[in-house]
């Protein structure tokens, strides 16, 4: 595999900071879940298994801030807040759904890599094939 650029040390730290938001506990499941459409904060803390309200707060900020979700308040009693991707959240949902079917794709490959592994087994050649 050749790379198809030259590094850049400012595009590393671009990747690594972005990368670090999408791929924390949380945003990909928020994403997912608004991947649906909008949901109020209540619905979201419903389905994202386990996330605290604090995390589902912070982690909304972050996604907010990255352009990634709107936040939207509505003047009513109570206020009603719906949170919904943007285009560019669309875009992370695109590529966040596509590496969930390489995932499982590659699901027995992988399990029985980490079989090999944990066994101390030699590696099984690859095939030049790919």
């Amino acid at each position: 595999m050749t790379p198809s650029h030259m590094h850049v040390p400012t595009n590393c730290r671009t990747v690594t900071e972005i990368l670090s938001r999408i791929g924390d506990k949380w945003s990909v499941q928020v994403v997912v879940q608004l991947g649906g459409g909008p949901k109020r904060f209540n619905e979201l803390r419903r389905v994202v298994s386990g996330i605290s309200q604090r995390m589902l707060t912070l982690t909304l900020r972050g996604l907010e801030r990255d352009g990634l979700i709107t936040r939207t308040v509505y003047p009513t009693i109570p206020p009603r807040v719906d949170y919904q991707l943007t285009d560019l959240g669309c875009s992370l949902l695109r590529a966040v759904r596509a590496l969930g079917v390489w995932a499982i794709e590659n699901r027995d490959e992988i399990l029985e890599a980490r079989r090999r592994f944990d066994e101390g087994a030699e590696p099984k050649p690859q095939s030049d094939a790919a």
